[in-house]
């Protein structure tokens, strides 16, 4: 009588079971304009409630406070750092006013099968974002994600030292003890790939551009296109 495939394999001292290598990589996500499309509706909110606290705290009127704000999201790579180091602005206070968002449910532009998608990828996974870690639970809350994610390391995890600085990846890591070169970064924002892959990560880009740089590893339109991306970042 003939042997199936799995009595052979044992017999020649393989586990079918165990052929296949475990997955060891750990997923770290951005949020905006990664988990969720935040152009339309929620940065223009948030750009609006910033000039408000500037035109409140610093005495400015709205052209100037725009004007303001932009200025330090230009130098800074974020306008917080400059309220930070120019006007001595409490981060927390900041974080919180601008972040508060009761319409957030209503004004979401969500991906489609992200819940699948995500649930598909096998490892770990964690959220990594320049936002205040109220705002990032309650996007991941009414996305219907936030089980899916082992932690959220927000800004404040940084000390309110941004993406692309590396020291808010090197926080992240050893917080969690993950290896860098065990990791795959998805991003929407080029600099902060450019950081990740410095430090050894995978790195795909969530982008409609026709080309990518070359510390770029994978480059998809959407995120449904992830599962078909595993051979590339295994």
């Amino acid at each position: 009588m003939k042997r199936d495939r799995r009595s052979l394999s044992r017999a020649r001292g393989v586990d079918p079971q165990r052929r296949a290598p475990a997955w060891t990589r750990s997923w770290i996500f951005d949020l905006d304009n990664t988990l969720h499309n935040a152009r339309p509706h929620i940065f223009p909110r948030i750009n609006q409630l910033m000039t408000q606290y500037l035109q409140s705290e610093l005495g400015l009127d709205v052209d100037a406070a725009n004007a303001l704000r932009r200025h330090y999201w230009m130098r800074y790579g974020a306008t917080l750092l400059g309220l930070i180091r120019h006007h001595d602005v409490d981060p927390a206070h900041f974080l919180r006013e601008t972040h508060h968002l009761p319409e957030l449910g209503r004004i979401l532009v969500r991906e489609p099968q992200l819940r699948a998608t995500l649930t598909r990828l096998p490892g770990r996974k964690f959220i990594f974002s320049n936002a205040p870690v109220h705002y990032s639970r309650a996007v991941l809350k009414a996305l219907c994600i936030a089980d899916l994610f082992d932690a959220v390391f927000s800004i404040e995890r940084t000390r309110y030292r941004p993406k692309p600085d590396a020291h808010g990846f090197l926080r992240l890591t050893r917080a969690h003890h993950l290896r860098s070169q065990r990791c795959i970064m998805v991003e929407d924002t080029l600099e902060n790939l450019r950081t990740a892959k410095k430090l050894g990560m995978k790195t795909v880009w969530v982008s409609r551009e026709p080309r990518a740089p070359a510390y770029v590893d994978v480059k998809i339109s959407k995120l449904s296109e992830l599962r078909r991306a595993l051979p590339q970042l295994a």
